[in-house]
């Protein structure tokens, strides 16, 4: 009996996992192809800098799920048009640690939860929420942090419209060893160009 009720525990977890992103995916049309897209970006990386079949698989979860806690980030904010304000900058910034939370109550996510709230580090150690650099930041979101932005530059947003592949890298290049590891950027811009 008790293995039954902690089974469908787990189960109810799960259901309202999906849920959740399930209602990330209606409110944001952004997230389209966008999970998808990281994931196979992601992979390609990570197999090309050898990463383990364990870093392999929690680092297509991370694609998946990294933009988590935006479902607790009010619409209003998420689609605005113009540029967000200092004190809407600062309601976005806390969908890493709500995605956070949300991952450390779930049996399936709570392995990568560290890794959604450091996925907006930077490796210069301007990023949030914690502020660290360099190596300190894991990998998975090294690699994670590349990908995500050259796919956010490479797509329309409701702010501004799409920017070219070139440009995009050209972007990467310039952003290598302040944003980014300047280590990943060739890395993935190999990555680009095998198509």
């Amino acid at each position: 009996m008790y293995r039954n009720k902690l089974h469908k525990g787990v189960d109810a977890r799960s259901q309202i996992l999906q849920s959740l992103l399930a209602a990330l995916g209606e409110r944001d049309f952004i997230t389209e192809g966008h999970a998808r897209r990281l994931e196979e970006l992601c992979s390609r990386v990570g197999e090309k800098i050898d990463l383990s079949k364990i870093q392999l698989s929690d680092l297509a979860l991370l694609a998946q799920v990294h933009d988590l806690g935006k479902v607790g980030t009010p619409d209003r904010i998420l689609f605005k048009k113009g540029p967000l304000s200092k004190d809407e900058w600062e309601i976005m910034h806390q969908h890493s640690e709500k995605g956070y939370r949300i991952a450390l109550s779930s049996t399936d996510l709570s392995s990568i939860a560290d890794f959604i709230l450091k996925h907006h580090e930077r490796w210069d150690g301007n990023g949030y929420p914690l502020g660290i650099s360099g190596e300190e930041i894991p990998i998975e979101c090294r690699i994670l942090s590349v990908v995500d932005a050259f796919d956010a530059m490479t797509n329309d947003r409701p702010y501004r419209k799409a920017m070219t592949i070139n440009k995009a890298a050209e972007e990467l290049k310039r952003s290598a060893g302040t944003q980014f590891d300047p280590d990943l950027v060739p890395v993935f811009l190999s990555v680009i160009q095998e198509g």
